[in-house]
C-alpha cells in the first residue's frame, strides 16, 4: 500500500512540482493537497493521510497553528515541515508542537521522499544540518550548573536512559530490543513511560528533550 501524503504550501508552483516528484516514487499518494492551514484542517477528515508535510509561512492559518490543531485530533498523523527557515527557535517550536521532523525546502528530493518513509519507520527524522542547527542553538542558551534541570521533577530509570539514548541514536524498536535483550512490546512500554515522564508528544519531542539536557551528545 502507498504512504498517503498531504502537502500544506501556498506556493502553488512548488506544491505542484512536489506532487510530481513523489508520485513518481510509485509508493508514495497525494490524498490532499492545499494553500494553508485552515484548508488542511477542514479537509483532513476526507482522507487522513498517514504523514503531512507542512509549510510554516501561510495565509490564514500558518503550519504552527495547523500542527498544533492536528497533533490534538489526530495524534498518530506524522507531520514532517518543509520550510525556507533553519532558525534554531522555530526549529525547536515545531517539534515541541508535535512536528515528526524539520526539512529545508531546498532538500534534494531523494531527501524528502526518504524522510516520510523514515517518519513512518522511525517516528521521526533530522538531517545532519538540522541537528547541528539545534545543537549550536541549545548549546549557545545557558545552563545552570550541577544537576540538570529536569533532575528534580522527572526520574528516569537507568533502562529508560538507555533506550532515549537509542531512540535518539535512530534505533528502531525491534533493533533496540535486540541490542537490549528485551521484548518489543517492553521496548515500547518504556517509550511510553519517557513520553508521560518528559510530557513530549512524540519520539522527535524526546530527542529534543535528550538534547535540551544533555543526556545524549549527536
Amino acid at each position: 500500500m502507498p504512504v498517503k501524503v498531504a502537502i500544506a504550501d501556498d506556493h502553488v508552483l512548488f506544491r505542484k512540482g512536489l506532487i510530481t516528484i513523489l508520485e513518481m516514487e510509485g509508493d508514495i499518494e497525494v490524498v490532499l493537497d492545499v494553500d494553508n492551514g485552515k484548508q488542511l484542517v477542514e479537509n483532513l477528515h476526507q482522507n487522513l493521510p498517514e504523514v503531512i508535510l507542512m509549510d510554516l509561512k501561510m495565509p490564514e492559518m500558518d503550519g504552527m497553528e495547523a500542527t498544533k490543531i492536528i497533533k490534538e485530533k489526530y495524534p498518530d498523523i506524522k507531520i514532517l515541515v518543509l520550510s525556507m527557515y533553519d532558525e534554531e527557535q522555530f526549529i525547536i517550536y515545531c517539534l515541541e508542537l508535535g512536528a515528526n521532523g524539520y526539512l529545508l525546502k531546498n532538500a534534494d528530493p531523494a531527501e524528502v521522499t526518504s524522510a516520510i518513509k523514515t517518519v513512518i519507520d522511525k517516528d521521526f527524522y533530522f538531517n545532519d544540518h538540522i541537528s547541528t542547527v539545534m545543537l549550536k542553538g541549545l548549546n549557545q542558551k545557558s545552563r545552570p550548573k550541577g544537576k540538570p534541570q529536569w533532575a528534580n521533577k522527572i526520574q528516569l530509570t537507568n533502562r529508560e536512559k538507555e533506550v532515549l539514548e537509542l531512540i535518539c541514536k535512530e534505533y528502531t524498536t525491534p533493533e533496540i530490543g535486540e541490542k537490549l535483550f528485551i521484548s518489543h512490546r517492553t521496548v515500547e512500554g518504556h517509550r511510553k513511560n519517557l513520553l508521560e515522564k518528559t510530557g513530549a508528544k512524540n519520539t522527535a519531542g524526546l530527542v529534543v528533550f535528550a538534547l535540551k539536557n544533555e543526556l545524549v551528545e549527536m
